[in-house]
């Protein structure tokens, strides 16, 4: 038999099948950098889309933050016109009361009794004043409690005042103001 090396050839194939793994090796490395550095590139584009996307929402919710408090702030003003309207619409109604009031003041107030201090809160009145007599005082009080327009009258306190007469006094009278009802006109 003949003597064959074939080491060499063997040694060769072994340099050839390394070069070729090492360049299948670079290769993949290539292709794996060149997927990651895509990679990247895709998942920095997503961030850098969806970051835009937040930007343009917050400007448009600012927006609207700011229209909510615009109109907030009218309905404010809306209920205090409405307020205002209210007040003014009660005093316009209320208006002719306090004339019917004075008249029928006078209208109830007897002979020899004079007032020297009127004062009204509310739905109340107090009158100070002075009487010839008490009875003139009680046919006051008569007069006011048969009034349509006053109510609960309450003496709250008599003095006599000699300065005016034997029997003249001095008083203090509480009484309310009640707003008749309406009468209907019959047709």
């Amino acid at each position: 038999m003949a003597n064959i090396n074939l080491l060499p050839w063997r040694e060769e194939r072994r340099q050839e099948l390394k070069q070729a793994f090492l360049l299948v090796l670079a290769c993949v490395a290539a292709v794996a950098a060149a997927l990651v550095f895509l990679g990247d590139n895709l998942v920095s584009g997503a961030i850098e889309a969806q970051a835009g996307r937040n930007s343009y929402l917050q400007r448009h919710i600012d927006e609207l933050t700011l229209q909510v408090q615009e109109i907030e702030a009218l309905e404010e003003k809306k209920q205090e016109l409405e307020d205002r309207m209210t007040v003014i619409q009660r005093l316009q109604g209320n208006r002719p009361i306090i004339v019917r009031i004075f008249d029928d003041m006078v209208n109830t107030l007897p002979d020899g009794v004079f007032f020297t201090e009127l004062t009204r809160t509310d739905d109340k009145i107090m009158v100070t004043g002075i009487a010839e007599s008490n009875n003139r005082i009680s046919s006051l009080m008569r007069r006011l409690d048969g009034s349509d327009w006053f109510a609960s009258s309450n003496l709250k306190e008599v003095a006599a005042q000699p300065s005016f007469g034997e029997q003249a006094s001095r008083f203090n009278l509480f009484f309310d103001i009640s707003t008749p009802p309406l009468k209907v006109e019959e047709e």
